[in-house]
């Protein structure tokens, strides 16, 4: 089901699909997943309405997705011989990330 959330970041209503439900001290956080811009984010309660059929039937602009078998990588850098090498890494930091973004763009 996609409703509408605000989004404070956005300073906008956006499209999003619930992901989970909180219990906060007075009142409710929802996680939600913005269509529109495939980002995670938590909004109140009192900020997620009904989405109109007209609203639902626009297609979204984002798409989760895997890419397969895709590996992280990273920079190896040896002082001692004076070389740089791209190689591949357990996880994704900050550095695999931004070179991925790069290759996609």
């Amino acid at each position: 089901q996609v409703y509408v959330v605000f989004s404070e970041e956005l300073k906008c209503w956006c499209r999003a699909v619930i992901k989970s439900v909180m219990y906060c001290t007075d009142h409710y956080q929802i996680q939600c997943f913005l269509v529109d811009y495939a980002k995670y984010i938590f909004v109140n309660s009192k900020d997620v309405r009904v989405a109109l059929e007209a609203f639902t039937q626009i297609p979204y602009r984002a798409k989760k997705c895997r890419l397969y078998r895709t590996r992280p990588v990273t920079l190896r850098i040896d002082f001692c011989e004076d070389t740089v090498k791209i190689v591949p890494a357990k996880k994704w930091d900050s550095a695999a990330t931004h070179y991925f973004q790069n290759l996609l763009k």
